[in-house]
């Protein structure tokens, strides 16, 4: 096998021309590219792909970090999104790398270690907070990445999103139409974007019918979250005939709990997220998701280009939410039409 001085002699060209040529600057020519590569494969010449990270300063590593949780890595709809990201990096080159965040860690300090250590080119975030300090690190260190959800950063960063906002109203005008009047939410813990923007559309589509919004729980984004919610919210004063839950995970839960009280299974509810097990609970369960063919394949795309150095004004997709009916957003009677 040849090496790459061999390879640089035998087109008379210099070690770095050649070198230059197989890492695809652009200040060689397309001719040159093209002699070069022919030459390489006849003479059966690999690159050592440690000196060619070193010599065009890449790593090729993204990274994503995962809070973990006794028994799982990580929100589950997120392991089939990172499934089909890491498939479309791999087809440049690029290779992700999930670093699951163990208990007691701070999953900011595991991203500064990726950053000044120069392990990473990119990096992606998920289940971003409204305030979120890998953010303003990453922004600080000059670092390419793209989060799954906004911020309320002041400095535009790139992001994938839903319209949280927009799918909660109307799941929450839907069950207006419906007849109920109590109306309640499960919601996530709102420092994290999603969960903030998902309870305010449920609030404006009370707001705009002259309804209360006082029937709110905010839990853990997990089944043992919901449930504990759905059992508070059954044992208040006024209690609701219909519940909207921020994930699937606490939809599940809650359904659990509704089991478990007095005219429980009168209360219609829906989820977000579209988890397998969704279509699998009894009543299965509505719910909603990111109107997006192939998220993972989306975020790539953006990881990519941000890599790239484009701007991350250019780089910011919100995505409609569309809404998946089951059985159990309906009325019991309807449900037992439906079977």
């Amino acid at each position: 096998m040849s090496n790459l001085k061999q390879l640089a002699q035998s087109l008379g060209l210099s070690i770095t021309t050649v070198s230059r040529a197989l890492d695809g600057y652009a200040d060689v020519s397309a001719k040159t590219k093209a002699r070069v590569l022919q030459a390489a494969a006849k003479m059966g010449y690999q690159p050592n792909a440690s000196a060619r990270r070193l010599r065009r300063q890449r790593t090729e590593v993204v990274a994503v970090t995962l809070p973990t949780s006794p028994g799982h890595i990580g929100p589950p709809h997120f392991l089939h999104i990172l499934s089909a990201c890491a498939e479309q990096l791999a087809l440049s080159g690029l290779n992700l790398l999930i670093a699951p965040v163990p208990r007691g860690q701070c999953e900011l300090e595991m991203c500064k270690r990726f950053v000044d250590g120069q392990r990473v080119d990119a990096m992606l975030l998920v289940r971003t907070k409204r305030h979120d300090e890998r953010v303003t690190l990453l922004q600080s260190r000059g670092v390419p990445f793209v989060t799954l959800g906004r911020t309320e950063s002041a400095q535009p960063h790139a992001f994938l999103d839903g319209d949280g906002f927009a799918g909660f109203r109307d799941a929450t005008r839907r069950f207006i139409a419906d007849g109920h009047r109590h109306i309640a939410h499960i919601a996530g813990p709102q420092e994290f974007s999603f969960a903030y923007h998902r309870r305010l559309g449920w609030e404006d589509a009370l707001a705009g019918s002259g309804l209360p919004s006082q029937l709110l729980a905010e839990a853990a984004p997990s089944e043992h979250g919901g449930y504990a919610a759905a059992k508070i919210l059954m044992d208040g004063p006024v209690k609701p005939t219909a519940i909207l839950c921020a994930t699937d995970e606490m939809a599940v839960g809650a359904m659990r709990a509704l089991r478990e009280v007095r005219d429980g299974s009168t209360v219609c509810i829906t989820g977000h997220d579209d988890l397998p097990v969704s279509a699998f609970t009894d009543p299965p369960l509505s719910t909603m998701r990111v109107a997006c063919d192939d998220i993972g394949a989306r975020i790539a795309s953006l990881l990519l280009r941000a890599i790239n150095g484009e701007a991350p004004e250019s780089l910011q997709e919100i995505h409609p939410v569309e809404f998946l009916p089951r059985a159990s957003h309906q009325r019991p009677q309807r449900r037992a039409a439906n079977d």
